[in-house]
């Protein structure tokens, strides 16, 4: 089951589907990451919607799943540059309770230099 959450969320946010990310996240889901950003879900909403609208592709490069838990690493590929980040979420119930992501800051901020100021 967190395989298949984990995947709709990333179908879902990979393709602009900001209804259908939230259609996955708990209402009390929370927000960790690494940018100097408001972590909560809707700036995630946005910042991943922008990550998607510029990327030309996004492919998970590995993925882990333990119980409730997943851990997944991706390249977002776009004319700027790849941008890696690192995505750790809890599975509670078939929703996601928990994100944490790592962004490499220095390919996000050459992919979007508008969003880190």
């Amino acid at each position: 089951m967190t395989r298949d959450v984990a995947h709709r969320y990333v179908d879902a946010w990979t393709h602009g589907d900001r209804d259908g990310v939230r259609e996955v996240l708990s209402p009390d889901a929370s927000v960790e990451w690494n940018i100097d950003l408001p972590a909560d879900v809707t700036t995630l909403l946005e910042t991943m919607a922008e990550i998607a609208r510029v990327a030309e592709s996004v492919q998970i490069i590995a993925e882990t799943y333990a119980d409730e838990r997943a851990a997944m690493i991706y390249d977002c590929v776009s004319p700027g540059g790849t941008l890696r980040t690192a995505e750790f979420l809890a599975v509670v119930e078939g929703r996601i309770r928990e994100i944490r992501q790592t962004y490499d800051v220095r390919a996000l901020r050459r992919l979007l230099p508008d969003l880190l100021g």
